[in-house]
C-alpha cells in the first residue's frame, strides 16, 4: 500500500481561486489528494471522488476485521450454517453451479 505525505502536495487557497480546474485535474489524473492550506495551516484535502471512495471502502473494509477479529476474541460468533440462515443463502454456492 502507497503512503501518502501530503505534505507533497501543499496548495495555498489562493491558487486555488486562481485555477480550480487545473488543481482538481491534478488531484484525479495523479490519484494524490491535496493539502490546501490558509495562512500556512492545513484546512482541507482536495481528493478526486473515486479516490475517495475506494480509500473509504478500504476503511470500512479494516474496521469490519477489526470490529469481527474483536468479537472473536470476546466469544461471540456463530457457525457458517447460521450465518447462511440469517442472509437466506441455503445451499449456497452450490446454487451458482446451476
Amino acid at each position: 500500500m502507497q503512503t501518502v505525505k501530503l505534505s507533497e502536495n501543499v496548495i495555498p487557497l489562493t491558487d486555488v481561486k486562481i485555477n480550480p480546474g487545473k488543481l482538481v485535474k491534478q488531484a484525479v489524473d495523479s490519484h494524490r489528494p491535496m493539502l490546501l492550506t490558509s495562512r500556512g495551516r492545513g484546512v482541507a484535502v482536495l481528493q478526486g471522488v473515486a479516490d475517495f471512495e475506494a480509500k473509504d471502502e478500504e476503511r470500512r473494509f479494516m474496521r469490519a476485521i477489526v470490529q469481527g477479529l474483536f468479537d472473536l476474541e470476546e466469544g461471540r460468533e456463530i457457525s457458517l450454517a447460521d450465518v447462511k440462515k440469517q442472509l437466506n443463502l441455503g445451499d449456497y454456492p452450490r446454487r451458482l453451479a446451476h
